[in-house]
């Protein structure tokens, strides 16, 4: 056999097993809506739960995340501690106001400098933990939480209804990112389906399954299970802290992470160069810094996305059969995510153009850890310390 048929064939055998042995993640069947009756709200034994907040310079988004939040209604005891870390935007000045107009307790913390080895949101996640445990009743759970994100009623109850009620130590939500610029629309949903593929929701959320994920804008986390796991502390290097932290939980106990049409991003990115800033800030972390791991990265991806597309154009039989068969599964994977964001399915076409930019993003993201600015986030590198 030729490369070109080589290529042809192992690509679409990769898609046949991504579509129908890999954990379902091109599906869209974990999600956090749940319709349960009023009885059983009303007989249900709500824990005390403890929103924790880090924020650094988010006073655009925080009036309407904070607002939502602290909207919830939530039947048990609940209250919010913001930790302000070292902002220079006056996001404390917004947060107390919030707070003077707030239906339940918010506590605004002023963070203490990023002590060395730490990265800058896992200890003001740590420092907001330390406040909300103090004193006498400490919570059951901490719902570890972006400023950027925003709650739509109910969204409280339904996750602290499936912890308690399923004993899951971790319970976490991708919140519905963004999606109107044209960059949003071309770059989020495919963004989406990355992660699913990465890490399929179906094996994070099986007890057996070494699959461990979570995402960082929502998490709901059992206190004594995070203890025994060793806190904050035992992910203070962590740049990608939510899987890193879905890690070390799911070695105390079940966890389970979901979709939801409740749990909601405000953070635009009206420009391509706002996603190549997101996802280069920790793509080289997520392959672990290995120049090795990049290179199989470019392979792979050239061989499941590139490729079939290409190997079509050249109109060359039989391998044009294998290849629009890989194309026409690529383009079905992607159907569940992208009716989910609302977008056309003819989008669905347009994934090996799409999965070229990640390429690009990827590479760059590299490229600006080897130029000392790998993890930059709101004027901090903190990189080196991902990679301890």
């Amino acid at each position: 056999m030729s490369a070109v048929e080589i290529i042809a064939v192992v690509g679409l055998i990769a898609w046949l097993y991504l579509v129908l042995l890999h954990g379902g993640f091109w599906l869209t069947r974990e999600r956090e809506e749940t319709h349960e009756s009023r009885e059983s709200r009303e007989v249900f034994d709500w824990p005390s739960v403890v929103a924790v907040v880090p924020a650094r310079n988010e006073a655009d988004v925080l009036q309407r995340s904070l607002t939502s939040l602290a909207a919830q209604n939530y039947p048990g005891e609940f209250s919010i501690v913001l930790v302000d870390d070292q902002s220079s935007d006056g996001t404390a000045d917004v947060a107390r106001r919030v707070a003077d107009q707030a239906g339940c307790k918010i506590a605004v913390v002023s963070g203490a400098p990023l002590p060395s080895g730490w990265t800058g949101k896992v200890w003001a996640m740590h420092q907001g933990i330390a406040v909300a445990s103090a004193g006498q009743s400490a919570p059951q759970y901490f719902l570890l939480t972006d400023a950027d994100i925003g709650y739509e009623p109910g969204v409280l109850m339904s996750l602290a209804q499936r912890a308690s009620g399923e004993n899951r130590v971790l319970t976490s939500v991708m919140a519905k990112l963004n999606c109107e610029s044209f960059a949003e629309k071309a770059l989020i949903p495919a963004f989406v389906l990355f992660f699913k593929m990465l890490y399929p929701f179906a094996w994070a959320n099986r007890a057996i399954a070494r699959t461990a994920a979570a995402a960082g804008g929502c998490m709901l986390v059992e206190r004594l299970a995070l203890e025994r796991a060793g806190g904050m502390g035992a992910i203070r290097g962590a740049l990608i802290d939510d899987c890193t932290l879905a890690k070390i939980m799911k070695a105390q106990g079940p966890i389970w992470l979901g979709m939801s049409e409740r749990v909601l991003s405000l953070r635009p990115y009206p420009k391509v160069e706002d996603i190549r800033r997101m996802v280069a800030r920790s793509a080289y972390a997520q392959l672990r810094y290995s120049p090795f791991l990049l290179i199989g990265t470019i392979v792979g991806m050239s061989v499941l996305y590139l490729a079939p597309p290409l190997i079509i154009l050249a109109r060359s039989y039989p391998v044009w059969v294998f290849s629009t068969a890989a194309y026409l599964l690529m383009v079905l994977s992607f159907q569940p995510t992208l009716r989910f964001y609302h977008r056309s399915p003819l989008w669905g076409f347009a994934l090996p153009l799409i999965a070229a930019a990640y390429l690009v993003f990827t590479l760059d993201s590299a490229y600006q850890h080897s130029a000392g600015r790998g993890g930059l986030w709101k004027g901090r590198v903190q990189a080196q310390a991902g990679k301890q």
